[in-house]
């Protein structure tokens, strides 16, 4: 997946958007994970980096927590499947970063998939600002 002699240091921002092009690619396949990056490694130089190996094999384990998590934070009405593919492609990236990764502050998280969205998206950046900052809030509500 990622030749060792060929790595390529990916910033942080970088690794992010290499992470939601693979799981929005995987969001048009049942096509096993591992199967999946083999198949996708060659399209990026040095293949595919750790960071974006990483989130893909979380999501895939915790995608049922992360989709319920989302959930929780729609305005009424709304449902996952009302959401475009890529917002909630951008969604579940940030939602795992923010649950799963202590690393990556929170603010830093939702920065990140909010810039994804304005470039991937067509406004959508302020529902996936809306989602995430009700969502921190929350975690912060239930911290103090």
């Amino acid at each position: 997946m990622c030749d060792k002699e060929q790595e390529v240091k990916y910033s942080r921002s970088e690794a992010r958007e290499q992470a939601f092009m693979l799981l929005f690619s995987k969001t048009f396949s049942d096509e096993p994970l591992d199967d999946m990056l083999v198949d996708n490694a060659a399209l990026y130089e040095g293949g595919i980096c750790g960071y974006a190996q990483a989130v893909l094999l979380g999501m895939e384990a915790k995608q049922d927590e992360i989709d319920a998590e989302i959930t929780r934070f729609l305005k009424k009405g709304w449902s996952l499947s009302r959401i475009s593919r890529v917002s909630l492609t951008i969604l579940r990236l940030a939602f795992y970063e923010i649950k799963y990764l202590d690393n990556i502050p929170d603010g830093v998280s939702a920065n990140e998939a909010v810039e994804l969205a304005k470039k991937y998206s067509i406004d959508e950046s302020g529902f996936v600002n809306g989602v995430l900052g009700s969502y921190i809030r929350s975690r912060e509500e239930a911290a103090q």
